[in-house]
Formats: structure tokens, C-alpha cells, sequence
């Protein structure tokens, strides 16, 4: 069989048992929907307990709130909007098999979420500087608060870290995959019939975005 027929028989990328590229493709693709699915719910339960007690310390959320930097915040938001920005042109740049323009775009998003998780750093050292990480050090002073006060504002902060940083943990998770997925393109293993592998990694990236797209709201600017 020549090296065009064996080419033909076997597409680049098309693993051992599926019958075609298309067939692998929406087996990845139901697996990465399947996937987020999950993620939704799990995010979704920390944003129902986060509901719940905001409905019950509305003041002492907002006073918490306050001692949140949220021009760091909106700076954040602006950084992750324009990662998502840099991974759609690297999914458009798989698609019309654009190999130097993947690389470009994917290393872009990683340097911007790089960004993102170094100003993040920042935010949690201000955070335990102030003593405001739950715990037994937690010191609610800088808030002017006491009692049952304090305490409710150290369930804010846990659900502050815990959301934010389960947030962080995706994108820390995120980027040796994009750098890697960069490699894979380096080396052109993708092309316009085979890219899935850019395309999921761009819709687990998004969603990340989009819960940040929430939470930057939802903590930074309680009124």
C-alpha cells in the first residue's frame, strides 16, 4: 500500500477504535460537555451556600466585601476576557490548519493567565497580611466588626478562598495542558480534519472565564 493510501486509510490523529474522525470527535466532544456538566453542579453548589448566607448576613457580606481590592478584580476580568479572546483565535487557527498561529495564540493565553494567577497571589497575600484568612488568627479589626459579626464574615472569606481558589486551581490545571496541546501543535500534529484536541481545550478554558465572569460580581462588588 503506498505511504498516500495508508494516509488515506488511516487519518493523522484518528485513534484505533473509532471508524473516522468524526465519530472521535463527538465521542471527545460529549465527553468534554459530560465533563463540564459536572463542574456546573459543583460549582453550582458553592454558589448556592454562597446565596444562602448572603441572604442571611447581607451587612456583614457587604463589609467583607469591602475589604476586597476590586480594581484587582476588574483588572483580573479584563486579563481572563482577553485569554478567552487569544483561545478562540488559536481553536479559528486549527481550524484553517494554521500551525505558527496556534503555538502564537495558546502561548499568548497561557502568559495572561499567568497574569491572572500572579495578581490573584497578590490578593491572597493581602489577605493573610490583614489576618483575614479564617481560622484561628482571623482578626475581623480591619472590619470593624465583633461577635456573631466576625464570625459571619469568617463564612464570606471561607467561601471567598474556597471559590476563588477552586477557580485558580482550574487554571493552574489549565496551563501545562495548553502548554502542552502548544507543543503538539509545534510539532503539526493538527489539522483542519483533525483539531479537536484545540477545540475542547477552548471550551474548558471558556467555561473557567465564564465562572469568573460570576464570581468577580458576586464577591468584589456587594453594595
Amino acid at each position: 500500500m503506498s505511504d498516500h493510501a495508508a494516509a488515506h486509510a488511516h487519518p493523522q490523529g484518528l485513534a484505533h477504535h473509532f471508524r473516522d474522525l468524526e465519530q472521535q470527535k463527538d465521542a471527545a466532544s460529549l465527553g468534554m460537555w459530560a465533563f463540564i456538566a459536572q463542574e456546573v453542579m459543583f460549582f453550582g453548589g458553592l454558589f448556592l451556600v454562597y446565596t444562602v448566607y448572603r441572604l442571611l448576613y447581607p451587612n456583614v457580606f457587604a463589609a467583607a466585601s469591602h475589604h476586597l481590592n476590586a480594581q484587582l478584580g476588574f483588572y483580573n476580568t479584563i486579563v481572563l476576557i482577553g485569554s478567552s479572546l487569544t483561545m478562540a483565535m488559536a481553536v479559528h487557527a486549527s481550524a484553517v490548519g494554521q500551525r505558527k498561529r496556534i503555538v502564537v495564540f495558546l502561548l499568548l493565553t497561557v502568559l495572561l493567565g499567568g497574569v491572572f494567577l500572579g495578581v490573584k497571589t497578590l490578593e491572597y497575600k493581602e489577605k493573610f497580611d490583614h489576618h483575614l484568612v479564617p481560622g484561628p488568627h482571623f482578626s475581623a479589626e480591619s472590619l470593624h466588626l465583633e461577635g456573631d459579626a466576625a464570625r459571619q464574615a469568617q463564612i464570606y472569606y471561607s467561601l471567598y478562598f474556597a471559590m476563588t481558589g477552586l477557580h485558580a486551581l482550574h487554571m493552574i490545571i489549565g496551563v501545562p495542558i495548553i502548554l502542552w496541546i502548544a507543543w503538539r501543535a509545534h510539532r503539526g500534529e493538527f489539522t483542519p480534519q483533525y483539531n479537536g484536541p484545540v477545540e475542547l481545550l477552548g471550551l474548558y478554558w471558556h467555561f473557567v472565564d465564564i465562572i469568573w465572569i460570576f464570581l468577580f460580581p458576586l464577591l468584589y462588588l456587594i453594595a
